[in-house]
């Protein structure tokens, strides 16, 4: 597997952009796929989403400085067009009235790569009712492993202000579970 200096050093030879591109798309696009899809939870958006972060990537590459390292850019990228997407989205439901809970369960059930239980659907639907930024701190940290030095350099704040985050959604998540079950 290439690392990220191979993929850029390929990419900036000349005449290699589509095949550094390639392997850019093969050695990340699995993880951002899983961590578009813990935000939005529907297969079809998360494809979309990732179609669009893919594509803002091939359009941005050339600008890529190397400030951070190449998984960071991707994943800020796929964090701001999900965000994006996710506050269109809550407009959206807020102007329908919308039962968010029942849409959420429902679209789950449906859903013929979730095969999660009642506990796993209520942990979704208590993550949906997050801030968008605890959302977001939550899922990085809990289902994608990530460090909150990572985290800081794909959503900006400092690391203290991250771990503060995560503790107030780790917090309401366990207590709402906790009176559900």
């Amino acid at each position: 597997m290439f690392d990220d200096q191979d993929i850029l050093d390929i990419y900036h030879e000349g005449g290699k952009e589509e095949y550094a591109f390639n392997l850019l798309v093969r050695k990340y696009s699995e993880r951002l796929y899983w961590h578009i899809r813990q935000l939005v939870l529907d297969h079809e958006q998360t494809n979309d989403l990732l179609q669009n972060t893919l594509v803002k990537a091939w359009k941005y590459l050339p600008d890529f400085r190397g400030d951070s390292k190449l998984f960071t850019w991707l994943y800020k990228i796929a964090t701001n067009e999900t965000l994006t997407y996710l506050k269109r989205e809550r407009m959206r439901n807020f102007l329908s009235f919308s039962d968010s809970d029942g849409a959420l369960e429902r679209q789950l059930a449906a859903d013929e790569f979730f095969s999660g239980d009642k506990l796993q659907i209520a942990l979704h639907q208590e993550i949906r009712k997050l801030p968008p930024k605890q959302r977001m701190v939550f899922t990085m940290r809990y289902f994608d492993d990530l460090k909150y030095e990572e985290i800081a350099e794909i959503l900006g704040g400092t690391e203290g202000s991250l771990k503060a985050s995560y503790h107030h959604a780790y917090s309401k998540i366990k207590k709402n579970l906790l009176d559900k079950f």
